[in-house]
């Protein structure tokens, strides 16, 4: 009984530390289609999230019927939540170049028109940074003169509809239908052979 005592008045005495919880960062890619951008995300270790939705144009909470019609200037756009202990800002970059046509501005595979476009929006002046690198870097390998993919500050972030999050997930037939009438991943293939 005396060293339970003992235990317990020391446990009152030792200070008790808690585990730090991981840091959670964000970043934000358009790529057309947010499910398929969302599913792409997903997969990649050290991404905690990935929310479909809107940024990028001038109309507040927009609808997805509003940006699917162009009129609102924003794009499809995923933000993507990380750990950046596990995944660094410049590797979901480079993921990200691997999972959208980076040499079409006109939209992306099937879906046309700018709220379709490819776009990396970062939040400060080294997520800009490390985007404009890798741009000018995988321009330079490719041994193109214009990536299309535009590097845009990001402006307010507005989550798509609930039916919109995880479609892939919820409606796996109608979503792999989708992808693979599209084209996107044998556009991938063309540009990715290796």
């Amino acid at each position: 009984m005396k060293s339970f005592r003992m235990a317990a008045a020391l446990l009152c005495v030792v200070p008790f530390s808690v585990p730090a919880v991981a840091s959670t960062e964000k970043a934000i890619f358009a790529g057309g289609c947010f499910w398929c951008s969302e599913s792409d995300f997903e997969k990649l270790k050290g991404v905690t999230a990935v929310i479909s939705g809107y940024t990028g144009g001038h109309v507040d909470q927009p609808s997805y019927a509003e940006v699917s019609s162009g009129a609102t200037g924003h794009l499809e756009s995923v933000e993507v939540q990380y750990d950046p202990s596990v995944v660094s800002y410049g590797q979901l970059v480079s993921y990200f170049w691997r999972h959208h046509d980076f040499l079409d501005g006109g939209g992306q595979f099937c879906d046309r028109g700018e709220q379709y476009g490819p776009a990396i929006f970062t939040a400060n002046a080294e997520q800009a940074r490390i985007a404009e690198e890798s741009k000018a870097a995988l321009a330079k390998a490719r041994g193109v003169k214009k990536i299309a993919t535009r590097i845009l500050p990001a402006s307010k972030f507005y989550p798509a509809e609930d039916y919109h999050q995880d479609y892939y997930q919820k409606n796996s037939f109608r979503y792999q239908y989708y992808r693979l009438s599209c084209g996107r991943d044998a556009r991938m293939k063309v540009l990715w052979p290796h």
